[in-house]
């Protein structure tokens, strides 16, 4: 059970996380701007007085809310870092993705599905941190399968190309999260979805290896 110090400093982190669940999921229903700290004090049955112990402002809270999450998101991807072939890592990266949102939806819809808000500015030395911006992940790879010329002549433009695997791969998963069209259309299931998407846009980008050129002819 731990000593005093040790049970009062754990419930005290408890605290922490519920609040900021409770922000989370207010501030993806009614938007940052109706979000007050009272009504996220209300939400877990506490005074307001607990909320701001913990954080002085909703700017701050909503900072480390979303560090919080883009932290979680980034843990998905430091491992497969360890993936040495860049078209195989593109592709687990594509099912990390796509699992984390499924898995997270709320967190997934604060973090790329609502404008900028104040206070998630990055702090000095965030945005070079792969830990939090796991666009450099992204960037990476795909700055490798150029250099050892794993993709097709003329594509060059590592930042253009990564951002088109993004918005593709972020377009099958908010469509899920969102459910638009719902009865409108006979959604094929997510994973399949996902599954093509992978295997048209690296069709595209990726040069053909050279035994299955061969074996075409």
């Amino acid at each position: 059970m731990g000593t005093p110090l040790e049970r009062r400093e754990r419930e005290k982190q408890e605290l922490r996380v519920k609040i900021l669940d409770a922000a989370r999921a207010l501030f993806v229903k009614h938007g940052y701007e109706s979000v007050t700290m009272r009504k996220i004090a209300e939400r877990i049955e506490y005074s307001p007085t607990a909320i701001y112990l913990h954080f002085k402002d909703k700017e701050t809270l909503i900072g480390e809310l979303c560090r919080h999450d883009f932290r979680a998101f980034g843990e998905r991807f430091l491992e497969l870092t360890k993936v040495a072939d860049p078209i195989e890592r593109l592709k687990k990266a594509g099912w990390a993705y796509l699992d984390f949102a499924v898995e997270h939806p709320q967190q997934y819809q604060l973090m790329f599905m609502t404008p900028p808000l104040p206070g998630t500015e990055p702090r000095s030395g965030e945005s070079e941190d792969p830990a939090q911006n796991t666009y450099l992940f992204l960037r990476a790879t795909v700055a490798q399968a150029v250099a050892e010329g794993r993709l097709k002549p003329g594509l060059k433009d590592i930042d253009l190309i990564a951002q088109t695997i993004w918005a593709t791969t972020h377009g099958v998963v908010s469509l899920e999260i969102a459910k638009c069209d719902v009865g409108w259309v006979a959604w094929r299931p997510l994973r399949r979805r996902m599954q093509a998407l992978m295997d048209m846009v690296l069709s595209q980008l990726a040069r053909q290896p050279a035994h299955q050129k061969r074996r075409g002819k």
